[in-house]
């Protein structure tokens, strides 16, 4: 059977992908930005990409073509496609039908840390014996994929609320039937699709809608935005985790960075975690993780083990380098929260008199809206020196956010003249952490050359 993907590099269908590959199926795909780590991941399983959206690219027509979410009409290959009535479906119904079928479901959900909080619970379930199948939005790097099939029946799956497909506007969560459910917090975001934060809750509530009453659903405790989710209606028992407040898991003795802390279920010790990690909401993503993997079987105490050697996932405060002793770290941020909690933990991680640099590129299209401009000030400001690309099709200034800031913050509309910036404000010890959910111009690369 061959199956041709079109939007191929999303980090959802690059790992759908590679299962599709490992069920036995002949594979390709095409996208319009082909870069890595996704496109190395995909080549080196022997999946062969088309750049950009042709038609030769389904010469031979393949028996089943997987359109992504990034796909809509007018789009010369959707319309071909349609014109032709040759069958189509979306990944997440893919991934229902062809994978998730008979499986143990653990689904990670929320607006932000979904990436890192199911890599975690993967790496427990790996790191006790059970060779769990998953899908991240993201390549761990405990195991250098994003996606694998393993072994039945646990599988751990990013559970993302954006929408599944032009055909299908449903959130894509709604079609993975989780039997373990994380539910990390619950903002408003994308609001090309969402029109307000009670649209979002009710797609989170026709999850819930579908978690058996086995089943569990874990989420933080205090968070209004869920609790008046959880309101419109749950027949699933639930755990609550908060780091340092009420909750079933918590935090003891945490340090300031929440690198080291006991981890207390029922205000029963279960564990000393000691890791590579950093920051409150790490530790709130390692007691969400911890919780589910309690409920598919595995002890505490040994769920806490396992996390003492998780190694991180890509993007997400990933070391790219060091030169003169300035460090260079990429992170996925994009919203507001994740920004500034990021921010919080970097700046518990920094050595002697050194300072943070917040590189951020406003690339999402909730951001480049306007619709986190009030707040996305404040998340910065943990930050010593800020620096921003405002990229040419923002639909708002960002001169306001750097007015808020004041001398700690500038702006560029030429990503040359932002790296030569940073590269000259930097001193030894500083950290600069790059902030963005795309490539950015490869700033990465460009900044370590340029120190």
């Amino acid at each position: 059977m061959h199956i041709h993907i079109l939007g191929i590099c999303g980090t959802f269908m690059g790992g759908l992908a590679l299962l599709a590959r490992e069920l036995g199926y002949e594979v390709s795909g095409s996208d319009a930005g082909v870069y890595p780590p996704m496109s190395t991941q995909l080549e080196a399983a022997g999946i062969h990409l088309h750049e950009g959206y042709t038609i030769d690219a389904l010469e031979p027509e393949p028996d089943l073509i997987v359109i992504g979410n990034a796909m809509s009409r007018g789009n010369p290959v959707v319309e071909y496609v349609l014109d032709r009535n040759l069958p189509y479906t979306s990944g997440p119904q893919f991934l229902s039908e062809h994978v998730l079928r008979d499986r143990w479901v653990l689904a990670v959900a929320g607006t932000h840390g979904k990436t890192t909080t199911a890599s975690m619970l993967a790496q427990i379930l790996d790191q006790c014996g059970l060779a769990p199948g998953f899908l991240i939005g993201g390549i761990a790097e405990d195991f250098g994929i994003s996606a694998r099939l393993g072994n039945a029946p646990f599988f751990v799956v990013e559970a993302d609320e954006y929408d599944t497909a032009f055909f299908d506007k449903r959130s894509k969560f709604v079609h993975y039937q989780p039997r373990t459910l994380i539910i990390n917090n619950l903002e408003f975001d994308h609001a090309d699709i969402f029109d307000d934060l009670a649209a979002i809750q009710k797609q989170f509530h026709h999850l819930m809608r579908i978690v058996p009453s086995n089943g569990l659903v874990i989420h933080p405790s205090g968070v209004a935005a869920i609790d008046e989710m959880l309101a419109m209606g749950c027949w699933t028992p639930c755990e609550t985790f908060n780091a340092d407040d009420e909750a079933n898991w918590q935090c003891v003795d945490a340090t300031p960075a929440f690198n080291h802390f006991e981890v207390s279920i029922e205000q029963q010790l279960a564990g000393s975690l000691q890791w590579q990690q950093a920051g409150k909401h790490n530790a709130n993503n390692a007691l969400a993780a911890i919780a589910a993997a309690r409920h598919a079987g595995v002890p505490a105490a040994e769920a806490v083990k396992a996390l003492c050697e998780f190694k991180g996932v890509k993007r997400r405060m990933e070391l790219r380098g060091e030169v003169n002793g300035v460090r260079v770290f990429d992170d996925f941020a994009h919203h507001p929260t994740a920004i500034a909690t990021t921010l919080q933990g970097a700046k518990q991680c920094l050595r002697h008199s050194g300072r943070l640099f917040a590189v951020l590129e406003p690339r999402s299209n909730t951001m480049r809206m306007g619709v986190h401009q009030a707040s996305l000030a404040d998340s910065l400001s943990g930050a010593d020196q800020v620096f921003l690309l405002e990229p040419a099709d923002m639909d708002w200034s960002l001169d306001g956010v750097v007015d808020s800031l004041g001398d700690k913050a500038v702006c560029f509309d030429d990503l040359d003249k932002l790296i030569a910036a940073v590269i000259d404000a930097a001193n030894p010890y500083d950290d600069i952490v790059v902030m963005s959910n795309g490539a950015f111009g490869g700033i990465h690369e460009k900044l370590l050359v340029g120190l």
